[in-house]
């Protein structure tokens, strides 16, 4: 949800690409809208949720007259059912390389770090690994799956993340190698951080709180609760889609499980707790990015 005014930076060249994270509601979507609108070019997603077709407001994807001012890809074209993977965002990304300078906006660290430092070309993993994880996991818990991995994987992995432990099972279950030897094989960046405009908004907590507070409200006023209505068919939290930030409260909710109140309360939670991983993150892997700080 743009709409609003951002500052371009000072310098900015008018031909290379252009790379903006930052954590969620720090006005990333202004800023790509502004830079495209004066200096030309295409926005391109890099936010892991807002490919999905079955959520818009929710994912505060840019709104229909921002998409009608310059051309938005690789937003809402992924069904809901489908575990979209960086690969075939990266996959997506390198085909827009050659095109219209592309301005890639997002809060997906991995997404960017596939695209600027490279990524392992990984085989997808066969379906009846897949279930075989998803069930160690849910029915035996992490450490059954982490007692399979090899020390380097377990070193370089957040080991409190499920899907990320899970991930690295799945390698090593389905072909036979560890998932730090196939990182170790990365291919060359298909774009260096030194051959584009690097930009990491700084988005400070007592500054972002208020606004996330504001737009999940916003949210509300603009039908996520309808929006939530029509996942509530067929609604399988374990989906990659259905991490959206919002989601499960709207769907308890619904489901009589949580007040609207609770629902918006521990949602706004939720997206302040996201907010504060994505700047670690960022913090961590973007120290050469060039600092934004929007106005307002």
């Amino acid at each position: 949800m743009s709409g609003t005014h951002a500052d371009i930076p000072d310098g900015l060249s008018k031909d290379r690409p252009v790379l903006i994270a930052g954590p969620t509601a720090s006005g990333k979507s202004a800023l790509a809208l502004a830079i495209a609108e004066r200096h030309g070019g295409v926005v391109v997603n890099a936010d892991a949720i807002q490919v999905y077709d079955n959520w818009r407001v929710l994912t505060a994807r840019p709104p229909a007259e921002d998409e009608a001012k310059v051309p938005h890809l690789l937003y809402g074209h992924v069904a809901r059912d489908h575990a979209y993977s960086v690969g075939e965002w990266l996959r997506e990304v390198l085909t827009l390389l050659d095109g219209p300078r592309p301005i890639i906006i997002g809060g997906t660290g991995l997404y960017f770090a596939a695209l600027t430092e490279g990524l392992a070309v990984i085989p997808a993993t066969p379906p009846e690994i897949r279930t075989e994880a998803d069930r160690i996991r849910t029915e035996d818990g992490l450490d059954a799956l982490l007692k399979d991995l090899d020390p380097q994987t377990l070193a370089r992995i957040d080991q409190a993340n499920p899907m990320r432990v899970q991930r690295a099972w799945e390698v090593w279950r389905s072909t036979g190698r560890p998932l730090a030897a196939w990182q170790d094989d990365t291919p060359p960046p298909a774009l260096p951080a030194s051959e584009a405009e690097t930009i990491v908004v700084d988005a400070p907590k007592d500054w972002l709180t208020p606004r996330i507070e504001a737009r999940f409200d916003l949210m509300l006023e603009q039908g996520a609760l309808e929006e939530a209505r029509e996942n509530l068919e067929g609604w399988d939290p374990a989906l990659p889609s259905s991490k959206a930030i919002g989601a499960p409260e709207l769907i308890a909710h619904l489901r009589g499980e949580l007040t609207l109140d609770e629902a918006r309360d521990r949602a706004t939670i939720a997206t302040r707790q996201f907010a504060k991983r994505q700047r670690t993150w960022f913090r961590a892997r973007m120290k050469d990015w060039r600092p934004y700080t929007p106005k307002g």
